[in-house]
């Protein structure tokens, strides 16, 4: 009897902490998750070919699933063509909730990401690591430069430009690392767009 019943208390012991550690394990999991999506999304800026869910709370026909065109746009009903590339989720639904607002009065919209291109960025030249990164968050000019390794010691500091695609033009944005990196004009420090060519020379 006392066999079975040393049997039956380790059994039981094995049992609890097996199950002990389950929940730890199943805690962490969640701990370790972005608390919603919107805290993983929000520095997001949105881009072409990116899809978005906008609902106006007890208007089932306001609510949409809407793709982002090359041109930046997404068309939403009632208001027609918003311009949502280079802004925010945040940005979008104050956007849309004051164009709504003309025609519903009491409008409450919520928009969530539903798809994301993400952004790629490329940098080329005098950098330790060259090439394209992918990002799904806000990136400025230096935080990209950090990512590529950091400029070569043959880079001209203040030469460096951004090249951006807009409205089908290319056009150059110049940026002077050595000003930025002394906290100097650092209005130069630009927040970078998808398809954006940092070229340091």
């Amino acid at each position: 009897m006392n066999a079975i019943q040393n049997l039956t208390w380790k059994a039981s012991r094995i049992c609890f902490y097996s199950a002990v550690i389950l929940i730890t394990f199943v805690f962490l999991v969640i701990w370790c998750q972005p608390s919603s999506a919107y805290e993983l999304h929000k520095d997001y800026l949105i881009g072409p070919e990116d899809i978005l869910e906008i609902s106006v709370w007890k208007d089932k026909d306001l609510t949409q699933k809407v793709g982002v065109r090359p041109d930046g746009k997404i068309s939403f009903p009632l208001i027609g063509d918003v311009a949502v590339a280079g802004h925010t989720v945040e940005w979008v639904k104050d956007e849309i909730a004051k164009k709504v607002r003309e025609y519903v009065p009491d409008a409450v919209v919520s928009v969530m990401m539903l798809q994301i291109k993400g952004m790629q960025i490329f940098i080329v030249g005098k950098v330790e690591n060259p090439g394209g990164s992918n990002t799904i968050r806000k990136i400025n000019v230096m935080q990209a430069l950090g990512y590529s390794g950091g400029l070569t010691k043959f880079a001209d500091e203040d030469d460096i430009i951004i090249l951006r695609t807009v409205n089908g033009k290319q056009i150059k944005i110049p940026f002077d690392y050595s000003e930025v990196k002394k906290g100097q004009n650092l209005e130069q420090n630009i927040w970078l767009m998808d398809g954006d060519v940092i070229v340091v020379p």
